[in-house]
């Protein structure tokens, strides 16, 4: 076999094969999303390819410049309109299938509403008793609050004036 072994280590080397895997940098983008990104990529160089021997036919003087001209206008758009497509198609790919970890601030609020609503139906279910009990009840060896309760600050009240 040489001085190869089947594992692909050189016989009497220090255990390290020929051929050692990485792992991937990033995954592997979506198939739609990889062929809209090569269909843009061709575009763009094909694009690019006529728009250089346009620029060399008019420095040239020959009558083939014009029509080159307005097609490498029309593959232009065409090329933007590959771009664009890459990035529909990838936005379109995340909206579908893809997981987003973070919520946005809109579903952070209704989360929010959520819990306020389940929370006052907890109260009311509970017949309107404090969320904050006291230990061994508020009898007559309850600790003293350390902070006031709310309605004895003005700043809470109703009809303090403000807002």
């Amino acid at each position: 076999m040489g001085i190869y072994e089947d594992t692909g280590a050189a016989v009497g080397a220090p255990g390290r094969s020929l051929w050692e895997e990485e792992p991937a940098r990033r995954r592997r983008m979506p198939d739609p999303v990889r062929d809209s990104a090569v269909r843009a990529a061709l575009i763009v160089a094909v694009t690019l390819t006529e728009a250089t021997v346009t620029f060399f036919l008019m420095l040239t003087g020959s009558w083939l410049a014009l029509p080159m001209g307005i097609g490498a206008i029309a593959g232009t758009v065409v090329a933007t309109w590959g771009v664009l497509d890459v990035l529909i198609t990838r936005q379109m790919w995340n909206q579908r299938y893809g997981v987003v970890s973070e919520p946005s601030s809109t579903a952070r609020d209704r989360r929010r509403e959520r819990r306020r609503a389940r929370r006052e139906a907890r109260a009311e279910a509970a017949g309107g008793t404090d969320r904050i009990r006291l230990r061994g009840g508020a009898g007559a060896g309850a600790r003293p609050a350390v902070w006031p309760p709310p309605g004895a600050d003005r700043r809470y009240q109703a009809s303090s004036g403000r807002g």
